[in-house]
């Protein structure tokens, strides 16, 4: 038996992501996809593996939740999802409301998703926030040692300009990122901020756009709370995710061209400076499907009482 999911933001890149994951899903089948810039177009149009006949809909908050999905994927910009949530919330309090903007990432009434760190927390929540795409590769590559810190990690990305989403900005103009390192928000960035609040320890991120479309990569500078070994702290990684399908602890540093299109993170690159008190380690995903999609995925899986990896290749 398949559940209806409902996307709100279907235009994204996010969505796009989210409607082939979901297309191909067992036991997953669209109800309706929303959007403003592209209602009355067919699905099939912009998405030709698509084999239904939805139309997109310009689908206000009340027309949402009357509309009795079991599901509802809210791919919207922060701050835009509240009027949604109360609709939902007064009609239909029983659909499963996943949110991929970072409006809930502060809230602890809401489950934070992040699978590989959170899942032990699941306790049947029908509210879940998934996380940021920078969030979800420095909390993977922080949380196996954050008991063995000294200091607040600092972390360096680099992603892909579908990071900054369909909106014209210069963060996005291809013209702009030609030859280019773009760096913007280096202190008190909404990612650092959610790290932060996740891990419970300070995290310091300076973010940067390149001039290719999707991936990211974070570089972690760890000061480590008293003189570590290689070997101890690669165990700490195989040890953390060893079991887990969708991050991977590889030996040299991960390329991002390679996670492009690829479900799963991957951890790695793993250097100690001399005297063993700091280390530093490089986390790569597409941040489009594991910083987002594929992990939406995992967390409707649970939601809906499904295997966690149902549904998502390659697992």
């Amino acid at each position: 038996m398949s559940s209806t999911v409902g996307l709100v933001g279907a235009r994204g890149h996010t969505g796009a992501e989210l409607i082939r994951l979901i297309q191909s899903h067992p036991h997953l089948r669209l109800g309706f996809v929303s959007s403003r810039e592209l209602a009355g177009q067919r699905l099939d149009a912009h998405h030709p593996d698509y084999d239904g006949d939805l139309i997109f809909e310009d689908m206000g908050p009340d027309a949402v939740a009357s509309r009795g999905c079991r599901v509802v994927i809210l791919a919207l910009p922060n701050g835009a999802s509240e009027e949604y949530i109360k609709a939902i919330d007064r009609t239909a309090q029983d659909t499963v409301v996943l949110d991929l903007s970072a409006d809930h990432r502060f809230d602890r009434t809401w489950f934070y998703g992040l699978p590989e760190l959170t899942r032990d927390h699941y306790r049947g929540q029908t509210r879940i926030s998934n996380p940021g795409c920078y969030a979800t590769a420095i909390q993977l590559a922080v949380a196996p040692l954050k008991d063995m810190l000294a200091g607040p990690p600092v972390c360096f990305g680099v992603s892909g300009y579908s990071g900054a989403g369909t909106t014209p900005s210069s963060r996005n103009d291809p013209e702009q990122l030609h030859d280019n390192l773009m760096p913007y928000s280096l202190t008190d960035h909404m990612h650092e901020r959610e790290c932060s609040f996740q891990l419970g320890i300070p995290v310091e991120f300076m973010p940067h756009v390149a001039s290719y479309f999707r991936g990211l990569t974070v570089t972690c500078n760890l000061y480590l709370d008293r003189v570590r070994t290689h070997d101890e702290l690669m165990r700490r990684y195989l040890s953390r995710y060893q079991s887990e399908p969708l991050v991977r602890v590889v030996k040299d540093a991960p390329w991002v061209r390679h996670l492009v299109g690829q479900q799963r993170a991957e951890i790695g690159g793993l250097s100690m400076a001399p005297g063993g008190r700091r280390a530093v380690i490089v986390a790569c995903l597409d941040n489009l499907l594991k910083g987002a999609a594929t992990q939406a995925i995992q967390n409707l899986n649970h939601a809906l009482s499904l295997p966690e990896f149902k549904g998502i290749p390659d697992t």
